[in-house]
């Protein structure tokens, strides 16, 4: 065996072990994730150290059996009729009926809620006149058969000075308007005549407020 050997075989091993932790070093940076410029949004769905698991949601365990269904079926229903109460009371177009629907309905809804308006005293003056009527006196009678008429040319009175406003002010906010206004009067009456408790779409704006 020649005498140069052993020293040839020692330096190929050393070689070898060089050559080995360069690849395993390579290996280990190239399996490292490239460094996110700063300022970076990281997708949706893709992994962060905040979040390590993308897409990771927790799915709600299956009913065991029909008594669990139909209660959360149930519950769900539940849960539906109030978001469409509060959406419809809040007026928003999602839950809104066509009749309630867009931005001319809820402006108008909005002129009419912000001023006082005669015809909200309806209800309280018929109540007035029923029960003065029942007094068996011709002149109370009489009294309230006048209060009557007279509630009802304020009612007519108030209610065209309401339409002049509401053509106004829509013609103002709104030039390219396609609603027939008289559909809007007869939607802005009827709301005058509510009281503004029971209004639905509740109010959103306060007695005396700019529109």
């Amino acid at each position: 065996m020649p005498s140069g050997y052993p020293s040839r075989v020692s330096s190929l091993f050393r070689r070898k072990s060089a050559d080995l932790a360069t690849e395993q070093v390579d290996e280990v940076e190239e399996s490292a994730p490239a460094p996110k410029p700063k300022g970076y949004t990281p997708k949706k769905g893709e992994a962060t150290p905040r979040r390590p698991v993308a897409n990771r949601r927790l799915a709600a365990a299956p009913p065991a059996n029909t008594k669990e269904a139909k209660a959360l079926a149930r519950r769900k229903r539940q849960e539906d009729a109030v978001a469409r109460r509060e959406g419809i009371a809040a007026g928003d177009d999602r839950y809104l009926t066509v009749r309630d629907r867009g931005p001319v309905r809820r402006y108008v809804r909005d002129i009419v809620d912000a001023r006082r308006n005669v015809g909200s005293l309806f209800f309280f003056g018929t109540i007035a006149v029923l029960a003065l009527s029942m007094v068996p006196v011709f002149a109370v009678q009489f009294g309230s058969n006048m209060l009557f008429l007279a509630m009802i040319l304020a009612i007519l009175v108030d209610s065209v000075l309401l339409t002049r406003r509401i053509r106004r002010l829509v013609n103002r906010k709104f030039p390219k308007n396609n609603e027939r206004f008289g559909s809007l009067y007869f939607y802005a009456i009827m709301r005058a005549l509510a009281f503004r408790r029971m209004r639905i779409p509740k109010p959103q704006v306060k007695p005396g407020d700019q529109v």
